[in-house]
């Protein structure tokens, strides 16, 4: 629905019709509402909607979730617009403000949907910078998702990467293959990652399902296509309260994503986002979830690790000890010696993030 800025209209949450402003949506960092037809079709005919519609249809709690726009970092991390470099082995490209669908637990909402000043601008500029970082062995394309752009438009951005020698592999940030799999048709794509694997370099796509009622009979189809053309995958999912805070439900997701070929990766720990917040989970909760996760699955299917992504870096949560502290590790950190450390803090009933638990 389109609103006018001054004037009041009518937006429909999941709780019921509501009258909104543009300036009171903004004020309170809510995303406008955008889902693809097939996603919508999709979960309609599931048995999992009750679930999934939270993924994209608004709420009222969006009003009353505190938190900020920006909470790993990521402004102080940015070396020029539409380039992050937090980690020394990684530079993060954000090539679109747009998403097929947007997802009400966004992250990146101060970008997503909006005409931002954060994405790639000059994609020269940041190859050169690539170029004169050789600790930097791989690219992730993400924003927004990179697969609302035109294949063309994909491969001009390959046009400036895929000459760097010290680039390994070419990674692509996309739920497109959940909210519309039939962009993964596009009989322009084999040749893309053909060119990628002719430099030498591995072409992956980091694909994000939250949830099994979301992996369509298409999105299957089309991931094992890609993947007979040797592209990798890899799948992120979000724990999300009243969505998939649910260890059969998780378990089922990365069971099947194993079976598609699909490793699954991370499970991230929701993060304290303005107007997203209401998704989180509490620590001790979403150990005990993983902890009934890895209890449901084979040992070659285990391969997901349940990160915090804080502004220090990616921390692996552990474990609750019998000491009431919780113990988590680096997965990533801007600084290399931290990377693997482990260290603990003091459990506090309720804490969903880093910062809500005692230093000591």
């Amino acid at each position: 629905m389109k609103l006018a800025r001054t004037d009041t209209s009518v937006m429909n949450f999941i709780e019921g019709a509501r009258n909104v402003t543009q300036s009171e949506l903004q004020a309170n960092s809510i995303t406008r509402y955008l889902v693809t037809k097939f996603y919508r079709e999709h979960i309609s005919r599931g048995s999992y909607y009750t679930q999934l519609e939270n993924i994209i249809e608004p709420s009222l709690k969006e009003f009353e979730s505190p938190g900020n726009l920006d909470t790993s970092g990521e402004h102080d991390n940015t070396i020029m617009p539409g380039l992050q470099h937090k980690y020394a082995q990684t530079g993060l490209l954000l090539v679109t403000d747009r998403c097929a669908s947007y997802c009400r637990y966004c992250f990146r909402k101060r970008i997503v949907g909006k005409d931002s000043d954060e994405i790639t601008a000059d994609l020269a500029h940041i190859s050169r910078y690539i170029s004169n970082h050789p600790e930097m062995t791989n690219v992730l394309l993400s924003g927004g998702d990179p697969f609302v752009l035109s294949t063309a438009k994909l491969n001009k951005i390959l046009d400036h990467l895929l000459p760097i020698p010290h680039l390994d592999s070419i990674r692509f940030g996309t739920k497109a293959v959940a909210y519309e799999p039939k962009r993964f048709e596009d009989p322009a794509l084999p040749a893309l990652f053909q060119r990628i694997h002719e430099t030498g370099k591995t072409s992956v796509i980091v694909i994000h399902f939250d949830h099994i009622g979301e992996i369509s009979v298409d999105a299957e189809r089309n991931i094992r296509s890609l993947r007979a053309q040797g592209v990798q995958f890899l799948n992120q999912s979000v724990l999300l309260a009243k969505i998939n805070d649910d260890p059969e439900i998780l378990a089922a997701t990365f069971a099947k994503c194993h079976q598609m070929g699909v490793r699954p990766y991370y499970l991230f720990q929701a993060r304290p986002v303005k107007g997203a917040s209401h998704f989180q989970v509490p620590l001790r909760r979403g150990l005990e979830i993983v902890h009934g996760i890895n209890q449901r699955l084979s040992g070659i299917q285990k391969t997901f690790k349940y990160i915090m992504s804080h502004y220090t870096g990616k921390i692996e949560i552990l474990d609750l000890g019998t000491d009431g502290r919780v113990y988590m590790r680096y997965h990533q950190n801007k600084n290399p010696e931290k990377i693997g450390k482990v260290f603990s803090r003091p459990h506090l009933e309720g804490a969903c993030w880093l910062d809500e638990l005692p230093r000591e």
